[in-house]
């Protein structure tokens, strides 16, 4: 958490102009890549507060904690892409000796990321707050819907 912090400091100070420099392209048009390291530190802060949730959670709820834990890694699957793009894809433009002609590629590729990996711990953070409310509909729906054969379970636990 603490690097993520210090790599978007060091990003606004340093990194975005040389890479303006680099790419010939004003800072403004940079913003992208801010936004997508605010994104990477917010969502660290949040998975800090995911790993605290997961371990209270009581274990006999056992689709509860499945749902959580597929929210959850998810969440982190998105997240990892979107590090990796904005720190190791984008060094190759950052040290280009001359304005990439796919830089624009990047540009739309780091944007969609920090947008579906927003996504992904928008609904993370949303089905915490209703303290994973879908399963219970879902298993309740199953409960009211699905035919069952004496002595077989619709679930797994």
């Amino acid at each position: 958490m603490q690097t993520a912090l210090a790599d978007l400091e060091w990003l606004r100070k340093a990194r975005i102009r040389k890479l303006a420099n680099v790419q010939a392209e004003p800072v403004a048009l940079l913003q992208f890549v801010v936004e997508a390291w605010i994104q990477i530190v917010e969502c660290r802060l949040i998975l800090k507060w995911t790993y605290a949730y997961g371990y209270y959670m009581p274990q006999d709820k056992s689709e509860k904690v499945r749902f959580f834990e597929y929210l959850q890694g998810q969440a982190e699957t998105a997240l990892e892409r979107l590090h990796h793009c904005a720190e190791k894809e984008m060094e190759k433009y950052l040290n280009a000796s001359k304005p990439s002609e796919d830089f624009r590629d990047f540009r739309v590729k780091l944007a969609n990321l920090t947008d579906v990996t927003r996504n992904y711990f928008e609904n993370l953070v949303r089905a915490l707050e209703n303290n994973l409310a879908e399963v219970e509909e879902c298993v309740n729906y199953e409960k009211r819907n699905l035919p069952r054969s004496p002595g077989v379970s619709t679930l797994t636990t």
